[in-house]
């Protein structure tokens, strides 16, 4: 696979898949300890929490699995792991959602 260089010390490996145009804004971090792959959308204080599936997890956000929920509101509480975090949804693919803390 070729690497293009960029301006700003950034390289992009092209190959089949689609590339990221801008760099991330936050390193994607491994959380300390044994984590959950899934998490709890909390939606309302008497309402059941909704289990989902995390895809991936950073310091700026999530992206979640939320198959089979149903529709998901642009703001809730999300808990995973021992943090529960109030977070907004910035975009939606399909069963996919990436949420920003």
């Amino acid at each position: 696979m070729p690497i293009v260089k960029l301006p700003r010390a950034v390289s992009i490996v092209t190959s089949q898949s689609p590339q990221m145009t801008q760099p991330r804004l936050y390193r994607r971090i491994t959380p300390s300890g044994r984590m959950s792959k899934t998490g709890q959308i909390i939606v309302g204080p008497k309402l059941p929490a909704l289990t989902c599936r995390v895809v991936d997890y950073s310091a700026g956000g999530a992206c979640l699995d939320i198959y089979g929920l149903g529709a998901v509101p642009d703001r809730f509480e999300f808990h995973y792991g021992d943090v529960k975090k109030k977070i907004r949804v910035v975009w939606r693919r399909g069963i996919r959602i990436g949420v920003a803390f």
